[in-house]
């Protein structure tokens, strides 16, 4: 496998030690999937859990055993993360709050989780002079410039406005009551203190900024791979609301715009940041997919349909409801508008596009949360009540 992969450049690709922290979430275990199956580079993987990576540690049998090792801590507290550091080449930060609904009810939380607990591993990344990739988000870019304009301004339609660009947008946040925008300054800050680690002592760095990347496993399922309690992101809102077949709560009319990408084809530009160091470094990619562009309300029809075809159910016949964003995520909610990635930087130096069509990415989605749920539901009922 090894001799006869080679990077966008032609030079052979060597096996490579990488340090994941968060591989036990969504995107790590897709990242750890796609290394596992297609590459010969060797996974240290850290987290507080491993339910969503269990079926690439357990079997002995896989042809990948032994380049795989999970290690169960949290690098709040935990005096080895330093250590695994130093082991790997390459260091993926995936680590965060990155809930909605935690941005208000939780600030502090959010802030300390996607700063302070990340500073350690910029330091001992750039002390040690070991490649970093972190994980940002696409809330660091906050409101478009558009969505101040009046509401009738023929500039609104200008893309100069509204698309986002990695060397050129602003970043606009809500005001300090706004405590949504935790995240984003959290988000901001320490993508500042990365590019200023690498401006003065020489870090090699890429930061990645996803927009929306949806699939299997993604967020949780109340009370079944996750709290009983808690709002996750829109799309498991949604289909949680679909799953118990109760209608989708839609936030402030829905009106919000955003795109969507599949997390398959996100992998496939994370992948191509790991093995073209020397196109990679020193860039931030938007990673996102502009053709799949819906408001929140649109979203939610588009779900209403998938679903009816996936699960064999007709769609509730009052399939959504309006809620204010306060009854919904508290007091001290704001919102962006619009969130459209520009695509010139990653396509310039990966050459790497989306491909899977809303519809589709929808249908693999919840055809996965279908049939977990159908499962689980099953265990429920088959386990015995205590007498």
């Amino acid at each position: 496998m090894a001799s006869s992969r080679v990077d966008l450049d032609g030079n052979p690709i060597k096996p490579i030690t990488i340090c994941m922290i968060g591989a036990g979430g969504f995107i790590g275990s897709h990242l750890c999937e796609k290394l596992m199956t297609e590459t010969p580079h060797t996974v240290l993987a850290l987290d507080v859990y491993n339910d969503k990576i269990k079926h690439l540690l357990e079997p002995e049998t896989n042809p990948w055993h032994g380049r795989i090792n999970f290690h169960r801590l949290n690098i709040k507290h935990d005096s080895r993360l330093e250590g695994l550091i130093k082991m790997a080449d390459l260091t993926i930060n995936l680590a965060a709050i990155c809930t909605p609904a935690d941005y208000n009810t939780r600030p502090l939380d959010t802030i300390y989780s996607n700063f302070i607990d990340a500073l350690p591993v910029v330091k001992y990344c750039s002390e040690n002079n070991k490649r970093l990739i972190h994980f940002s988000t696409c809330e660091v870019y906050g409101k478009t410039i558009g969505s101040f304009l009046p509401k009738d301004s023929p500039l609104r339609k200008d893309p100069a406005y509204y698309v986002l660009k990695e060397d050129e947008s602003p970043c606009i946040f809500g005001s300090i009551e706004k405590q949504r925008w935790s995240y984003a300054c959290a988000k901001q800050l320490i993508e500042r203190l990365i590019y200023a680690e690498g401006a003065e002592n020489g870090l090699e760095f890429t930061i990645v900024r996803p927009f929306n990347w949806i699939g299997p496993r993604m967020d949780f399922i109340p009370g079944i791979d996750g709290p009983s309690e808690g709002v996750p992101r829109v799309l498991a809102c949604f289909s949680n609301n679909l799953l118990r077949k109760e209608p989708l709560k839609l936030v402030d009319g829905g009106q919000s715009q955003r795109t969507f990408v599949y997390i398959k084809d996100a992998i496939e530009a994370v992948l191509l940041m790991i093995e073209n160091p020397a196109r990679a470094n020193g860039h931030i990619f938007n990673v996102g997919n502009p053709n799949n562009e819906v408001t929140v309300r649109q979203l939610g029809e588009m779900m209403v349909k998938v679903y009816s075809k996936v699960s064999g159910d007709p769609p509730l016949e009052n399939a959504t409801v309006d809620v204010s964003s306060k009854e919904f995520y508290g007091e001290g909610y704001d919102d962006s508008d619009k969130r459209i990635p520009d695509m010139t930087i990653i396509n310039r130096q990966l050459g790497w596009n989306p491909k899977t069509s809303l519809w589709d990415l929808l249908e693999s989605t919840l055809t996965y949360q279908h049939r977990t749920y159908a499962e689980a539901v099953k265990k429920v009922i088959a386990k015995p009540v205590a007498s």
